[in-house]
C-alpha cells in the first residue's frame, strides 16, 4: 500500500475510534508542554515529554519562547526518514548561545509510564504520546532505584535532539521523524511527538542539502504563550486509558509478531 493510502486508512481508524470514546478517555496535555509549529507546509501541534528528557525540552521550550526557532528552514530532509531544523544557519553547523546537551538516550521508568505489554521479547509502553521500549520490569527488584530504564522509540511524528558524533553535542537542532527508524533508539534523544500535522512533515521538500528555496518553521510557539483567542483545543487520548490499550490490543491482533509500539496511532482532537 502507498504511503499516502495507508496514512488515509490509519487517519479514518483513528477518527472512526475517536468518536466511539468517551470523555473520561480523553486528556489535556500541559499547554507548557505544547509546541504550535506554523510551517509553509502546514501546522504540527507536538506535545513535549520532560519524563523521558527533561534537560532537551526545557532547551527547545526556551528557545521557543524566545523566538529562536522562527523562521528557520528545513535544511536537511531525508525521505522516508526526517526533516532536521532548528539551526541558526539554515545549514547544519550552527546553534544558540547556550551550552551543549549531556544525552538524555534512556531514562528511568517512573510515574507517566502507561505499560502496553511486550512487542517480541522487549516490553513497550507509552510516556503521553511518545512510544517507548524499556527492560522487563522483573528487573525492578534488583535495582538501587526500584525502576528500569527505558528509551524512546523513534517512530513517525516523534521528535528528536540532532547532534554531532559526540553524544553530548546536542544544542538547539532538532528533528521529525516521517517515518520509523528503529536504528535511532538509545543513541539519540527523543523528547516528544507529533499529535497531528505528520501530513505537513511529510510534505516538507527533500533533500542533502534542500535546494533552495527551502521550507521553514514562520513561528514555533509554546501553546501557554499564544492568547486564549488564538489557542487551539488539543486533547488527547489517554494511553493509560482502557480505550487506547483496546487499540493497542487491536493492532496486535492485526499485526501478530510483526507489531512494534511505532502501528499504534493515538487518537487526537485539535480545534
Amino acid at each position: 500500500m502507498k504511503l499516502a493510502s495507508l496514512a488515509a486508512v490509519m487517519a479514518l481508524t483513528a477518527a472512526s475510534a475517536a468518536s466511539a470514546q468517551a470523555a473520561s478517555d480523553w486528556r489535556t496535555p500541559d499547554p507548557d508542554n505544547v509546541l504550535v509549529v506554523d510551517t509553509n507546509k502546514g501546522r504540527i501541534v507536538v506535545e513535549l515529554v520532560p519524563e523521558a528528557a527533561p534537560a532537551h525540552v526545557a532547551r527547545v521550550r526556551g528557545l521557543a519562547k524566545a523566538h529562536f526557532y522562527d523562521g528557520l528552514t528545513f535544511f536537511r530532509v531525508i525521505d522516508s526518514f526526517m526533516d532536521q531544523t532548528g539551526d541558526p544557519k539554515n545549514d547544519g553547523t550552527g546553534g544558540s548561545d547556550q551550552p551543549n546537551l549531556t544525552a538524555e538516550f534512556t531514562f528511568r521508568r517512573g510515574a507517566g509510564y502507561a505499560p502496553q505489554g511486550k512487542a517480541g521479547p522487549a516490553e513497550i509502553g507509552f510516556v503521553g504520546p511518545l512510544p517507548v521500549w524499556s527492560q522487563n520490569s522483573a528487573l525492578a527488584a534488583m535495582t538501587a532505584d526500584g525502576k528500569v530504564a527505558a528509551w524512546g522509540a523513534f517512530c513517525p511524528g516523534v521528535l528528536g535532539m540532532a547532534r554531532a558524533g559526540d553524544p553530548d553535542s546536542a544544542n538547539s537542532q532538532f528533528f521529525f521523524m516521517r517515518q520509523t527508524n528503529a536504528s535511532l533508539d538509545k543513541t539519540y534523544t527523543a523528547f516528544g511527538r507529533a499529535l497531528n500535522g505528520l501530513e505537513a512533515i511529510r510534505a516538507i521538500k527533500v533533500g542533502e542539502p534542500v535546494a533552495a528555496p527551502q521550507d521553514s518553521m514562520t513561528t514555533v510557539r509554546v501553546l501557554s504563550d499564544i492568547p486564549a483567542a488564538q489557542r487551539p483545543n488539543v486533547q488527547v487520548m489517554d494511553t493509560a486509558g482502557p480505550a487506547f490499550k483496546a487499540l493497542v490490543d487491536k493492532r496486535r491482533v492485526e499485526l501478530g509478531g510483526a507489531f512494534t509500539p511505532c502501528d499504534v496511532t493515538i487518537p487526537v482532537q485539535v480545534k
